[in-house]
């Protein structure tokens, strides 16, 4: 008998989840350096074969929710209340991302990330791989089949906030300052470059 989709998922997810555990618990006992990809597949009990099938990089280790970032920025765009614009539901968004940061469990992490440079430029890099799915959402709002150079160029900005914030000394009003920077640009140009057929 045949495993079901859902079954297999769900085992996928477990596997994923635990090599990820296992590698944040032995990062923040040792440090990022001082552990090897080998000693965490041994710890997680899997093959680095089957490490890497989830995780394409050792920095991908500590950064195992990437996808659902990517989902709750689109939703972000596409599931917010009627009457908020497009900027306002981003602003909200980011927000939520940067009070995350003062978290305790955040506070050790991004301790961990700025402790190598090489997470800390993979963590700035993170944000930016979103940009394609957030300029696709952002002209699916607007009516257009196709992202314009002003969804891509909104979708930098706004995938700019959260590294940016996460340097300041006040990360919320970071976020206030570049998108009362930013909105007035989206604004001006969406309206004065309307869906096409309308």
């Amino acid at each position: 008998m045949t495993e079901q989709p859902g079954r297999r998922e769900r085992k996928k997810a477990a596997t994923r989840k635990a090599i990820a555990d296992t590698a944040l618990r032995m990062f923040l006992d040792r440090g990022y350096d001082a552990v090897g990809i080998r000693e965490i597949a041994a710890a997680a009990d899997v093959a680095i074969t089957t490490l890497f099938a989830h995780f394409p990089s050792k920095e991908a280790l500590l950064f195992d929710e990437d996808p659902q970032r990517e989902q709750r920025l689109i939703r972000a765009v596409t599931d917010r209340e009627p009457g908020r614009s497009v900027p306002d539901a981003l602003r909200r968004h980011l927000h939520e991302a940067v009070r995350e940061l003062a978290t305790p469990g955040s506070v050790a992490f991004w301790q961990l990330v700025d402790s190598s440079p090489a997470l800390r430029e993979y963590a700035t890099t993170m944000w930016l791989r979103h940009e394609a799915a957030l300029a696709t959402a952002l002209a699916a709002d607007l009516g257009r089949p196709e992202p314009s150079t002003l969804c891509r160029a909104f979708a930098r900005f706004v995938l700019g906030v959260h590294p940016l914030a996460r340097e300041a000394a006040d990360p919320a009003a970071a976020v206030d300052e570049i998108f009362d920077l930013i909105t007035p640009g989206w604004d001006a140009a969406a309206a004065a470059d309307p869906p096409r057929g309308t």
